[in-house]
């Protein structure tokens, strides 16, 4: 949104993610699924929260590695529903984990989580929600559209006037495909 552009540059919170990651390419399956964590967590919060507990999500998801994650039983959904560095949600702590399960079957299906966003691509958001819906859980329309703005899949992640987006459009993102 443009908005972020006003108030990320030089932020200590928000300058950093706005400058050098929202809205830039990524393909890494742990990048990916951080990110769709952290949309997920923010669902109801403001994003500065998630982002000042970005590393203690790090730490408690064991950076985010699907394999790992996805093994998580009752044990680690109470360490993690008892780490005060986290957002403490049960059913967000519970999506996340049921979505790393799914992303370990789209490495059947698709190859991965970065192809599987890949072959749909391009899509409208409305079909982009309905295929994450289908997909994932947790994952409304606010959740995906940030997502997938978050990797230069929809644009609008910065104002055209942003000297970000001149960086981004560098990196070819694939809303400029």
């Amino acid at each position: 949104m443009s908005w972020y552009c006003d108030i990320a540059p030089g932020h200590p919170v928000h300058g950093p993610y706005h400058d050098t990651e929202y809205g830039f390419p990524a393909s890494d399956e742990s990048v990916l699924f951080e990110r769709l964590a952290l949309e997920i967590m923010q669902a109801g919060l403001s994003w500065e929260i998630v982002l000042k507990k970005r590393q203690g999500l790090f730490d408690a998801f064991e950076g985010f590695k699907a394999d790992t994650v996805a093994r998580y039983g009752e044990a680690e959904t109470l360490r993690l529903l008892s780490d005060a560095r986290i957002i403490r949600n049960k059913l967000k702590v519970a999506a996340i984990i049921e979505n790393a399960k799914r992303i370990r079957g789209l490495r059947k299906s698709h190859g991965g989580f970065s192809a599987w966003i890949e072959a749909h691509h391009p899509l409208l958001k409305e079909d982009w929600v309905k295929l994450f819906k289908k997909t994932f859980v947790f994952t409304g329309g606010e959740v995906v559209n940030e997502f997938l703005m978050s990797l230069g899949y929809l644009p609008g992640a910065h104002r055209p006037d942003c000297k970000i987006a001149k960086k981004i459009a560098k990196a070819k993102p694939a809303w400029m495909r």
